[in-house]
Formats: structure tokens, sequence, C-alpha cells
């Protein structure tokens, strides 16, 4: 039977940048019951064909992009895409997602993934219309934003932004800033791990997708629309997802307080009092807002906003999400919501990954304040909490490698070696090279395992949805023992998600509603159970593949600052770092891993049909 009467494409777009080639393959039926897509499917890919000694900046990695058998299905915010590569922070595997269009297009044009190698001798950008691909000139592009990037494509191409996908690279990419990010469709960005700065490497400035005759195909699509409403209504009985589809991701801002996870002032203190207007019910009656939902998603988290009041009027920007609120108000030391929406959409225009950009500019405002770093040092610019002006000019500093901001594009713990001294233990990321997201995980410590142990260089565990349906019950989240056993026992799920092409907020119900609504796509019969399986093949593959890398558990630690004792705030005298080892310990034995190489034990690797990575690591 042909594949596309499966459900899914069964087709991947090749594009040598080296030699200008283009062309199609195809992907078996089984390959695809065992990967299914997204993550899954890119990780195979990135594993068997980027040995070790490719590095992230080498022609021969990969950078794959990836949507799943769901993308572009009635299953809400069915438009979301993987970018899955071999990235700079760690120099191990990345996978990062975003949401919008892209997914959806690139199913509209009839693939499952595009597959990026070599190298471009000047700027190029992708073009995918009507199942047909080429590669166009992108030299008038060069240093414009991520915004100018898709208003002067989609003029080029003769576009309106409804029927047009654009994501491209900022100047952060096209400097190969090590926590470049890939943003597109103004305001959806996909970061972790400096994505950007490997399609800086190749001279990929962008991907344009339209919305072109549908290539989709769908097993039995009068059933989905009954299994999407199924998820979606069983979803909204999740905590926090009706506050998320009312008043957006900000609504976290007054729990984080309360538990002590929001980071203030590069993690020196827990106290905040100032988060009250960072809530959406209290910003969005002051400004001008225009819904701007992804794909096929009755979310609220999404608008174009313009601010009408103070020294910022007029501004225009994309809604911030929690994590660019918590990374340009407390974390910087920004009390004035106006200012961390502009400087939020300047990273997101610029080119960055949120969170590390956040903790880079929070770690040199710390230095700065206790007079470690001078303004001959920071260029002339006053380092200081709040000075919205001086923080922004340096974000453009960095983008473009000026100056100071040349160290600094780095990343936190590469500029915090370098400099050394006292300034060092200041720094927040996790020794493999990537930083946290923008979270104080001193008070959440079964995300600061996750985000530690991680083989993507961001969470992989995550938000843990109906931990019933797993068998856990973390009652104490200051225990070393029920907090590592609850992140081995939940790894997989977020995995599995992200093989299918749907935005995890909606992706919220029990897992059995999401096999059913994947099974009436593709045809299959995949429970609960394979759906987990699935999910922890892609980790485990991973983690064969950082192995292979060179990788080991002595970097699975946490900078000092990152996994110090709060001085104030709930989690105050909290020390994560007495049960480390331990917590190690126990997740490690629970995932079968080798305690002193990090690699998957024969028996995992078999359990997960995994012959070819026990080949290599046994």
């Amino acid at each position: 039977m042909p594949s596309n009467a499966q459900g899914y494409q069964g087709r991947i777009l090749r594009v040598d940048l080296t030699t200008g080639k283009l062309w199609d393959e195809t992907i078996d039926a089984a390959t695809m019951r065992k990967f299914v897509g997204g993550i899954g499917l890119a990780a195979k890919i990135l594993y068997d064909e980027v040995p070790p000694g490719v590095e992230w900046s080498d022609p021969e990695n990969r950078f794959i992009v990836a949507s799943g058998p769901l993308g572009g299905t009635a299953v809400n915010g069915s438009g979301t895409i993987s970018f899955v590569t071999k990235g700079p922070l760690t120099n191990g595997a990345t996978s990062t997602q975003a949401n919008g269009y892209l997914g959806v297009y690139l199913r509209f044009n009839g693939y499952d993934a595009v597959v990026f190698q070599g190298a471009s001798a000047h700027l190029v950008y992708l073009y995918l219309d009507e199942g047909k691909a080429e590669l166009r000139d992108a030299s008038q592009l060069a240093d414009k934003d991520t915004w100018e990037t898709q208003d002067a494509i989609g003029e080029e191409l003769g576009r309106s932004e409804s029927r047009l996908s654009v994501f491209s690279i900022g100047p952060a990419g096209e400097n190969l800033v090590r926590f470049a990010a890939v943003a597109g469709d103004k305001g959806h960005v996909a970061g972790h791990n400096g994505p950007g700065a490997v399609m800086g490497a190749k001279k990929l400035k962008a991907i344009a997708a339209t919305r072109s005759g549908d290539r989709r195909r769908v097993h039995h699509s009068s059933e989905l629309t009954r299994a999407a409403r199924a998820m979606r209504e069983d979803g909204l009985k999740e905590p926090f997802s009706q506050k998320f589809k009312d008043w957006g991701t900000s609504c976290n801002f007054s729990g984080a307080v309360t538990q002590g996870i929001l980071p203030v002032k590069n993690c020196t203190t827990n106290l905040f009092p100032e988060h009250e207007p960072f809530l959406g019910y209290n910003y969005r009656n002051r400004w001008q807002l225009k819904p701007t939902p992804c794909w096929a998603c009755q979310m609220k988290h999404c608008h174009m906003v313009t601010i009408t009041d103070g020294p910022y009027a007029g501004y225009v920007g994309e809604e911030p999400e929690y994590e660019q609120w918590a990374a340009w108000g407390p974390t910087v030391g920004v009390t004035d919501p106006a200012a961390a929406f502009v400087l939020a959409n300047e990273v997101d225009r610029l080119g960055y990954e949120t969170s590390e950009a956040g903790w880079v500019i929070g770690w040199v405002i710390e230095c700065f304040e206790k007079g470690l770093f001078t303004e001959e040092q920071t260029d002339g610019l006053k380092m200081t909490w709040g000075n919205v002006e001086a923080i922004r000019a340096m974000l453009h500093k960095i983008a473009r490698r000026q100056g100071f901001g040349n160290l600094l594009a780095e990343g936190v713990m590469r500029a915090s070696q370098w400099i050394g001294g006292e300034a060092a233990s200041f720094a927040i990321y996790t020794k493999k090279g990537a930083s946290p997201r923008s979270h104080d995980h001193r008070a959440m410590w079964h995300e600061m395992l996750d985000t530690v142990t991680s083989n993507t260089g961001t969470i992989e565990t995550g938000h843990m949805v109906r931990p019933e349906e797993f068998g856990i019950a973390l009652n104490d989240h200051f225990s070393g023992e029920e907090v590592s056993t609850a992140v081995a026992k939940f790894k997989g799920r977020v995995m599995f998600e992200d093989c299918l092409g749907v935005c995890k907020f909606n992706l919220r119900s029990g897992l059995r509603y999401i096999a059913d609504a994947l099974n009436l796509v593709t045809g299959w019969d995949m429970d609960a159970d394979e759906a987990m399986e699935v999910g922890r093949r892609t980790v485990n593959l991973l983690r064969a593949f950082n192995v292979r890398h060179g990788i080991t558990p002595e970097v699975e630690v946490p900078s000092a600052r990152y996994g110090s004792i709060p001085t104030d705030g709930p989690a105050k005298g909290r020390n994560i770092a007495l049960e480390w080892e331990s917590m190690l310990d126990n997740y490690y034995s629970l995932m079968g891993w080798d305690r002193k190489t990090g690699k998957p034990f024969p028996e995992t690797l078999r359990r997960y049909g995994l012959d070819r990575q026990l080949a290599d690591l046994w």
C-alpha cells in the first residue's frame, strides 16, 4: 500500500546547500511507525548521518525541519515544527519546537521533513510552493531581522502573511551567536541550543512555504473532528489549561512568585513584588490586542499588541509568553511590563533564544553592579538592573559580535569561564553548555534534574501532564528520591508529543485520547504503551548520539549559582547539592543507563529496537 494512504507523507526533501541539488526521498511504513515523525524521525536521521567528529558548524552536520502525522489536521494547534541538529552550546543533539504555520504548510506541500546538508557559499533561502522546492538567493536579506526578512520574502514572492510562512535567522544567526534562534510568523521561536547558528553556518537565511494545495492524507477524516474535540475537552480539565486559554501564559507569574520559581535579578533573590502588572488580565486591559492564533488553535495566548501608553506608545510586537516576560522583566531587573515587552520583541527580531539571552544579560548586570565589570569593558554601557536602553544596545552588539558583545555571543558558560574569578560563580548554566528555561529551578527540582540530564539542550520530561497515568505521586518536591523517580517514570511522553506536530498546550489530555487521534490519521492501532515506547526510543537514541559525541555524566551538573541555596522566598535554605549524586544514581538506574559512562545498557537498547546503537556503543 502506498505510504500516503497511511495518513503521513512518507516523503522528505533533501537539500544539499553546497551543490544546490534538491531531491525527494521516501520513507517506508515500518520506519514511520517506529519513529512516527517530528523529533523521532529527525533523531534517526541525525544519528545515522552525523558521526562523531562532525562539529556543529561543519557542513556535514544536518539541519532537520520536521512536522508530524497530526500536523495540519483538525487537532488543535497542529502547526508545530521541530528543528533538530547538533547544536553549538552543548555540541550535542538539539531539538526545539515552534508553532505557527510552517509545520502545516510543509505537509500541505507533501513533506514530513526537510533535511539540509552542506553549506552554501552565500546566503540562500528555501522556497516551497505547490509541492515544488527551490533555493533562492538571499544576499539582499543580509543583516535583516526576522520580521524584516519575512516582509521582504513576502514582497518578493507576492504572498500575503496569511498565505506564507517564513522562518528565518536574524543577525544573531548570521554571526554565529551560539544561542541564535530560528524565528517565524512574527512571534514563534525555536531557540534552545542554537539552531539559528547552525543555519548561519550553512548560509541558510530562511525557509518559506506557501499555503498551497493540500497534499495531506487522513485515514479516517470524518472521525478525526470528534477525536480532536474529545482531546480538547479532556485537556481543559488539566490544571492551568483554562487559565492559559483565557489569559495566556503570563498567568504563571503570580504562581511562580508563590512557589519561588520566578528568576529575579540573576537568581540573587526570589522576591518580586512588582509582578502583578505582568499578568495578562492587567496589561491586556491597557493595550490594543489583535488575536493571531496558530493553526486550528483555540487558546488565546497569541496576539499582536500595540502599546498605547507611556514612553513606548505606538510600539507594535507579539505578546510575550511567560518565559519572555520572566527573562526581560525580573531576571534583568525590569519592573515595567512595557519595557519588558519591547526587549522581548527585540530579542525575537534579532534572532535569539530568549532564556539564554536573559541569563547572559542578567550575569553581566550582576557583575557590573558588583564592580567586576567596568563601563569601559562594557563599551560605555551602564549595565545596571532595569536599564532598558543599555540592555537593548548590548543585545544589538551581541547579535553582530561587536566589542564586548563578541564574548557574550559565546553564551553564559563560555563567557563566564573566559572571564574567570568571582564573576564565573554568578553564571547560570548546565555544565553541558546550555542554560535552563527562564525559571528558578532551585525551587523546581524536577525541572533542574530534567534540564541537566537532558539530551537536547532543554527539558525532556517537562510539565507532568496526568502523572497518575504513570503511577507518579510527587508529594514532596524537595525529595531527591521522589523527584528523580518521577522524572524517569514520565520520561518519554513529551518526546512522543514532539513526534506529532502539535503544540504542547493542546496535548494536555490523557495519552489515550492522543493515541486515538493519531490512529484515525494514520490507520494504526497504537495504544498508550506503544506511544510511550516511541518516546522512550527517541530519548535513548538521542542519549546514544550524545555519548558517541563525547558527552559524559561528568557534565550533568548545574553551575554553582544554578545549583545554589536560595537565600529568601518559599524555597529558602533548600539545598539540592546535598542530594544531587543520589538523584542521578536513582535516575540512571530507572532509565537503564550505565552510571559511569552514560550509555544505555544493552538490554535497554534491545528493548527499544536500537540494534545499531547497541553495536556502536557496546
